[in-house]
């Protein structure tokens, strides 16, 4: 594409002397242009080290051959942004890289793009830009955060949002909370359990964009230095054999990130990300394919907050790779997809070993038959909701409690702060989804709250906006259609009983369909006047939660 419509004939000239004016020599401009596409930032934990990684990126293009240019994507951090107006700005930028990164690439005609994320949404709308532009390209991250230590035990971003919570029952003092303030995020990286952006890191190596260790090498260790350079080498590879990311990014590859989601336990998140990734690659995605692969998948990972264990862990026990060889064994992969090494799948998990079974559960002991998320449906989400099973207590996976209706997370952060939860009840969350929110922000403080107070075995939250991947507890997100939107959870009123059943797939609000009509014609849909900018415009298009939280196109 460069050779042909930048840089070759006469007709260029003009071209070529705006390159000449970036003091590229000729000989540069005869071999492919590889666009690296660079989160990094100065405020983003997970990101501060990116301008390493993109230079060993560089060093990788240059030793095979190729011209490597950077240029930026933006990025949130959800940890930082938590809490207030800020988690609004999150999920909305998910599309804003994809398109940025479309328009950077497309009008410079790059040969081939390396991205290098490490965060919540920069891999996801770097994955769907990467489906969109269809060029060669590979992704390597930033990086897990090493697991803190506080008291002699690991711990990480979950444990200090659950930290503030006993802080406000009185179960731990000032000096406890500032030892924890100050040990619980020890390095860069991305936060150290199964949250968002380490489960989009370790699926991106499911999917075959990245390069195995992608998702699991800590970002402090000279081995993800190695892992940039082999990147930029790959992709001179992949742009001589013409490899691009929907001839990888397939229906069938996308089903073995669902099913290794399962195994691994990740973030909720995932159920907006993988139907995005879909719906750009020309993938059909039903959210019902959730339960049909969580039936038959084996959870056998529980990292924070599922469990006592963190992304060094699961690195050291043999990564993602050692997940997927114990899957293919089941016979539950596609293993015949291509990847970025330019070989399958299952050429390259042939050689993977699970090096600790206290880590990566064997098949025959998982911590559950079925896998890590669990996709409800009733009267209450006839579209569908999501929940983490994994990181569900088992006496919580079947409830029924009297609703705590509040219209926005500060509402409820303040109701549980002044301590007027009480143990059963189901705290409803809503006018916090995609458009009503707008930006669907996470729902951590209120469910670290709950979780620090120690009720997280007694009572629920739903919420048709949606939760972090460090959340653990009976928090059920994604409600769809969502309040704004006319869904039955505007309706709900306090005392409402509600009943959950995980394992059954069901959420019900126990009121009778006459009084629904009732308050349907009663009860009128809080919209906000006051948005603007980019929320606005975000709020006008956005597609419901089942559907990806995707920007609608009209033709």
């Amino acid at each position: 594409m460069v050779k042909e419509q930048i840089v070759d004939g006469f007709q260029n000239a003009p071209h070529r002397s705006l390159y000449h004016a970036l003091g590229l020599t000729e000989e540069e401009l005869n071999r492919p242009l590889i666009g690296i596409v660079s989160s990094y930032n100065e405020i983003v934990p997970g990101h501060m080290n990116l301008d390493k990684i993109v230079e060993a990126v560089k060093m990788g293009v240059a030793m095979a051959g190729g011209t490597p240019i950077v240029f930026p994507a933006i990025a949130v951090c959800d940890g930082i942004a938590m809490g207030h107006t800020g988690m609004k700005y999150s999920l909305i930028t998910r599309d804003m890289i994809a398109d940025s990164t479309e328009a950077m690439a497309l009008a410079h005609g790059f040969d081939g793009l390396v991205m290098v994320p490490n965060c919540d949404k920069n891999v996801p709308g770097l994955l769907m830009a990467a489906a969109r532009i269809n060029i060669p390209t590979i992704f390597v991250s930033g990086g897990p955060m090493l697991a803190g230590r506080v008291n002699g035990k690991k711990t990480s971003l979950s444990g200090m949002f659950e930290a503030v919570g006993a802080y406000t029952a009185g179960k731990i003092d000032d000096a406890q909370l500032k030892n924890c303030e100050e040990h619980t995020c020890p390095t860069c990286g991305s936060c150290s359990g199964m949250y968002t952006a380490n489960s989009m890191n370790c699926l991106t190596e499911v999917l075959g964009m990245g390069l195995s260790g992608n998702g699991t090498i800590p970002a402090v260790y000279s081995a993800r230095l190695k892992l940039a350079k082999h990147a930029g080498m790959q992709v001179m590879e992949l742009v001589r054999k013409n490899i691009r990311p929907r001839d990888i990014m397939t229906e069938a590859s996308i089903r073995n990130a669902l099913t290794a989601d399962m195994a691994l336990g990740c973030s909720t998140n995932s159920m907006l990300h993988l139907p995005a990734i879909a719906n750009e690659c020309g993938v059909t995605f039903n959210l019902d394919m959730a339960n049909e692969i969580s039936e038959k998948t084996p959870n056998l990972c529980h990292l924070a907050p599922a469990g006592p264990t963190y992304m060094e862990d699961l690195n050291e026990a043999g990564g993602v790779y050692a997940v997927l060889k114990e899957l293919e064994g089941l016979g539950l992969l596609d293993t015949s997809v291509m990847t970025c090494t330019g070989k399958t799948l299952g050429e390259n998990i042939a050689s993977a070993c699970n090096r600790n079974p206290e880590v990566i559960r064997t098949t025959d002991n998982p911590y559950s038959r079925t896998g890590g998320i669990a996709v409800l449906r009733g009267n209450l989400a006839p579209d569908g909701c999501v929940v983490k099973r994994s990181a569900v207590a088992p006496e919580m996976l079947v409830h029924e409690g009297p609703a705590r209706v509040f219209d926005s997370e500060e509402e409820a952060i303040a109701a549980i702060y002044a301590g007027k939860i009480r143990k059963g009840d189901v705290v409803v969350i809503r006018y916090e989804g995609p458009s009503g929110g707008p930006g669907m922000r996470e729902m951590l403080s209120p469910t670290s709250a709950i979780a620090g107070m120690g009720l997280d075995k007694e009572v629920a939250l739903i919420t048709d906006g949606r939760f972090s991947g460090a959340t653990r507890g009976a928090a059920i997100g994604h409600i769809s259609p969502e309040a704004v939107r006319g869904g039955l959870i505007a309706y709900v009123k306090d005392g409402d009983r509600i009943s959950i059943n995980i394992p059954a797939y069901s959420i019900t609000l126990q009121v009778e369909e006459a009084e629904i009509e009732a308050r349907k014609a009663s009860m009128p849909i809080r919209k906000k006047e006051d948005i603007k900018g980019s929320l606005a415009r975000y709020a006008a298009m956005v597609s419901s939660a089942d559907k990806g939280a995707i920007i609608n196109t009209f033709k």
